[in-house]
């Protein structure tokens, strides 16, 4: 009797594993499919909104390499590569914080990277133009705001590791990070107070928007989603250990500080990459890892990867449906993703209520 007891032990562990692992496969499934229909979905949307039929209309006519190949498949793919950015660079907040309400603009570089924006559109103004033009704008945001926004977001971490004396303790880092963002913030709603004409750039930063997305800023993004991932990978045992508390993964041999530094950093720079492009962006990045912990939780070499594509399936589809819901017009896409991620996060608050 005791040796079926301890079969029966054994095997459980083993079923439950292989029930585990299933989930996440069928999970991974899911997040593939979504991909691939919100890649097509975004090819076939257009100024009358979705329409598959003016998809082919648009293959078969002269314009095609133009439309499709100049306009929807880089904005498209690089609503995929943004959202993958803000999906991983939220896996590693929960993970490093260990809060599933962490999002990759916690650190102040969301402040930051709004700030260079204002800087540059302020600059702009100043040197000698009463009003700036829908060309310069489009100049400045492919330009002058990617570089800016790249450089504040950076910045803003940087202030904020400063004032938390390095990345040891999650509480100074949590505070700098709330005194980073409202100082910056403040600092940039004075200067557009001096420099009325920044505002609008400024507000269509802040709203996020994917239409200025072309090659060269795939190319980049793709560069940067590749490097980060797989150094968030050699990471991931790191942020398993960091769950367990400081001091249990201090007693597994990791150097605590030299980890939480490292995971900062990449956080940044996925985060920085992300808003550069296409500006703040809201809620992918905190919804998409509670998604994939929510179906299908795991280790960290899943929950990165995972929520990577999680984001970027989730950014595609709130691209579609900025572009299709008021055509010809559109609606910024950080819209959508903030009525969206914020009426999950309430239907999920009412559901933890009610049980």
């Amino acid at each position: 009797m005791s040796h079926a007891v301890r079969d029966a032990s054994a095997v459980a562990p083993d079923a439950g594993a292989v029930a585990d692992a299933a989930t996440r496969r069928r999970l991974a499934g899911w997040i593939v499919l979504a991909i691939a229909l919100g890649l097509a979905a975004g090819l076939a949307t257009g100024p009358m909104g979705f329409s598959p039929r003016a998809l082919w209309a648009d293959v078969a006519s002269g314009d095609a390499a133009l439309l499709l190949g100049q306009i929807r498949a880089p904005r498209t793919l690089g609503a995929a590569l943004v959202g993958a950015l803000l999906g991983l660079a939220g896996a590693v907040a929960q993970g490093l914080f260990r809060n599933p309400l962490a999002d990759p603009y916690l650190l102040g570089g969301a402040s930051g990277a709004g700030l260079g924006v204002v800087l540059v559109l302020a600059a702009a103004a100043l040197a000698g133009a009463n009003h700036i033009s829908l060309g310069a704008v489009a100049w400045l945001e492919r330009v002058g705001l990617v570089g800016a926004a790249f450089t504040g977001a950076l910045a803003g971490v940087s202030l904020t590791l400063m004032l938390a004396r390095g990345a040891a303790h999650t509480l100074r880092l949590l505070l700098g990070g709330v005194v980073v963002g409202v100082l910056l913030g403040a600092v940039g709603e004075l200067i557009t107070i001096v420099s009325p004409e920044s505002l609008r750039g400024r507000q269509a930063f802040l709203l996020g928007s994917t239409s200025f997305l072309g090659w060269n800023a795939l190319a980049l993004m793709s560069a940067g989603f590749v490097l980060v991932a797989f150094l968030a990978q050699r990471y991931a045992r790191a942020l398993d250990a960091l769950t367990l508390g400081e001091d249990s993964a201090a007693s597994l041999g990791l150097d605590v500080a030299r980890a939480r530094l490292a995971l900062v950093l990449l956080l940044s720079l996925a985060t920085a990459l992300a808003v550069s492009q296409a500006g703040l962006v809201a809620f992918v990045g905190l919804v998409a890892p509670h998604l994939v912990r929510r179906h299908a939780p795991g280790m960290h070499a899943w929950l990165l990867l995972a929520s990577a594509g999680m984001g970027a399936a989730l950014l595609l589809w709130a691209d579609v449906v900025s572009r299709a819901l008021v055509a010809p017009e559109e609606l910024p896409v950080g819209v959508v993703t903030a009525v969206l991620g914020g009426g999950y996060l309430i239907w999920l608050l009412k559901q933890r209520t009610g049980s």
